[in-house]
């Protein structure tokens, strides 16, 4: 049968993107309204115009009010700390699809590169095993067993059920996508009720082990298909084939969050010349490098340090956040399970009585 692949690199997949999500929602709770809300200077009926031009999806397409505003925009990010920390990922992860997909779609406009990644990556999290290891529901899964008593599983499914039904009735669409991914939790969790050690539960464990495999792949050629159009586009740049585009990034007050930091770096010509070179080399010949499993590591290493450093010096945090969490799913498995035996064995803080605050989530 087929297994399922880098459990470690889509747990730390997971983690990341849920971080930067939360990170994100949170950053703009002050404006929330003007972004996504009653308050937006796209208002709600051009806002369902567009989204019938692009054929978009969006919750909050059905009524301008701010009470079902403020539920969609808090779920959301109750749902991405939810994911961060693996509580019932299946469901929570669905619920953070389709939160972020309803926000960027009331108002496109006002998305970036960043906006796009976290858009896109999110949607194929749902498709991941990505709470197999350093989660509340492997931990829950190895206390009691493979196929438990999930009450609280029953009343989510039974309760998102009701809402797909009131919400949508039996529409196609998004909404159909919706109904699947509802029956499929169903049938997976009374199949391993009911017969779990059935063939039938084979086959199902092996077309789900099936299915994360596919996503990881998917997001490992989206995240090299980013780095390589990326790559190339900057090529063809006169900026760039000059080595003189990161001193005007550098130079744009929206990029400049540290001015002072900007204006020293850019300074020096010499290294301002070889970043610029550097990053177009990096992104250009970085799927290339997979085949190699030294250089890629090297380069993986490289990607990340670019990506804080573009969170810092031009004040794009949440992009590089997405993009680290991207990288994340080629980081090599012997280094993730260190760096996991290394974290469980960090020394947990004892309350008066000797009772430990944190245990530590076994994989």
């Amino acid at each position: 049968m087929c297994g399922t692949r880098a459990p470690y690199q889509a747990a730390v997949f997971r983690i990341g993107l849920a971080v930067a999500i939360a990170a994100f929602l949170l950053r703009e709770w002050p404006n929330r309204r003007v972004l996504y809300g009653d308050r937006s200077p796209l208002s709600h009926d051009m806002a369902l115009e567009l989204g019938r031009l692009d054929g978009s999806f969006s919750v909050l397409y059905w009524t301008d009010g701010r009470a079902w505003f403020e539920i969609v925009y808090t779920l959301t990010i109750a749902s991405a700390l939810a994911v961060l920390v693996g509580w019932r990922t299946r469901t929570t992860s669905v619920l953070l699809m389709v939160g972020m997909v309803s926000l960027e779609s009331r108002n496109s406009l006002v998305g970036d590169g960043g906006d796009n990644v976290l858009r896109i990556m999110v949607i194929y999290l749902v498709f991941t095993r990505c709470a197999q290891v350093w989660s509340l529901d492997a931990r829950r899964r190895n206390r009691r067993g493979s196929s438990p008593t999930d009450r609280t599983g029953v009343v989510l499914w039974s309760a998102t059920g009701l809402f797909l039904l009131v919400a949508f009735g039996m529409e196609t669409g998004w909404p159909l996508v919706l109904w699947t991914l509802w029956g499929a939790q169903g049938l997976w969790y009374a199949v391993g009720r009911r017969f779990p050690g059935s063939e039938g539960r084979a086959v199902l464990d092996a077309a789900a082990a099936m299915l994360h495999n596919a996503a990881m792949l998917t997001i490992a050629v989206q995240v090299c298909l980013i780095y390589a159009t990326s790559g190339w586009y900057k090529v063809q740049g006169t900026r760039w084939q000059d080595g003189s585009a990161l001193y005007y990034a550098l130079n744009l007050e929206y990029f400049a969050p540290w001015p002072t930091l900007s204006a020293l770096l850019a300074s020096h010509t010499l290294a301002v010349l070889l970043l610029s070179y550097g990053t177009v080399m990096v992104q250009v010949t970085f799927p290339v490098t997979l085949a190699n499993r030294r250089i890629k590591n090297v380069l993986l290493v490289v990607m990340i340090l670019e990506h804080a450093g573009i969170a810092v010096l031009l004040g794009i945090p949440f992009f590089s956040l997405a993009m680290i969490a991207c990288d994340a799913v080629f980081l090599p498995t012997a280094f993730l399970t260190a760096f996991g035996a290394r974290c469980a064995r960090l020394p947990r803080p004892v309350l008066p009585g000797g009772a430990t605050t944190v245990r530590a989530v076994r994989a």
